[in-house]
């Protein structure tokens, strides 16, 4: 709410400057009570000083839009993002302004909060990572969340060649892909990839075995070496989902697979998960297909999904 000397519509200046609210913008209050610690009330709050060509962007604009991965945090949640914002804006710590241009085509109102088009957001957040693996990363969930598609974001970026932050978007398109379902598991993917210099991986595929039977969705899988690849976060330390992985990994063991696991402290050092991969990598089997004990053709009658 905006001060109201009357205190009908917002609060008195002399309430303004109370307990009972807190600016949120310039010349912007909310009530106190208001909890400014859940994301999409950040977005809300800083969207209210936007002017008529002016709109929320880079993950604020993702988020709203309900991609669960933009949680306008880095560094797990111990450094909070300002909110990001394109157009003629008053600036301060809460937000980050762009005066990059906005053609109206990229702009929209999504229940109630200007935002730009989800690609001109995902676009705008490649760029404020400003590196690679970041980047990608962005790309993966903005996909994941089912928002654009690696076409929609090919298309944009390649048709905005003198922009800013143009080669690493041109980069990052290339690497990402559909079917990773979350960060951690990019960040593995990128490391097989990068660091440890090896042919792409499927990611998340279903495979079984010669039945029919289905054996399960490997995070990672190198089809030709006969490697599973699995990232373990933190949900992974329940004693049940525990118990899963482990009856899960000798399934794959048992079908001639060789298995490796990654969990979130290792993701601190990517030379080791490499020398974890390319030593997993050096202990497969690279069977021809013949004389695979799994496929990736599911069975005749097969109504599930291919990827997870």
């Amino acid at each position: 709410m905006r001060l109201d000397p009357a205190g009908v519509s917002g609060p008195t200046p002399k309430q303004a400057r109370g307990p009972g609210w807190r600016q949120c913008a310039h010349g912007w209050y909310v009530p106190a009570c208001v909890d400014q610690e859940v994301v999409e009330q950040r977005i809300m709050e800083q969207a209210a000083r936007l002017p008529s060509h002016g709109a929320v962007t880079a993950w604020a604009s993702l988020r709203w839009r309900g991609a669960a991965f933009f949680d306008g945090t880095e560094q797990g949640g111990r450094i909070v993002l300002p909110v990001p914002l394109v157009g003629n804006i008053r600036s301060d710590d809460r937000v980050q302004v762009s005066k990059a241009q906005l053609a109206p085509e990229d702009r929209e109102v999504i229940d109630g909060v200007a935002c730009a088009t989800a690609t001109r957001a995902l676009f705008d957040e490649m760029v404020r990572r400003k590196r690679l693996l970041p980047a990608v990363i962005a790309v993966d969930m903005a996909v994941a969340a089912g928002l654009v598609s690696i076409d929609d974001i090919t298309t944009y970026v390649h048709t905005r060649p003198a922009w800013t932050g143009v080669p690493l978007c041109r980069k990052a398109v290339v690497l990402a892909i559909d079917h990773s379902r979350s960060p951690q598991e990019s960040r593995m993917r990128l490391i097989w990839i990068l660091d440890a210099e090896l042919p792409p991986p499927l990611c998340n595929r279903a495979v079984f075995n010669l039945d029919g039977r289905l054996l399960g969705y490997p995070d990672l899988f190198d089809p030709i070496a006969g490697v599973v690849g699995e990232y373990a976060g933190a949900d992974h330390r329940d004693p049940d989902r525990h118990r899963a992985d482990v009856v899960r990994e000798e399934l794959f063991r048992d079908h001639g697979l060789e298995c490796f696991t990654v969990v979130g402290e290792d993701m601190l050092n990517h030379r080791r998960v490499a020398e974890r991969m390319l030593s997993a990598r050096r202990r497969a089997k690279f069977l021809p297909p013949e004389s695979c004990a799994w496929t990736l053709e599911p069975p005749p009658g097969w109504t599930g999904s291919l990827f997870r």
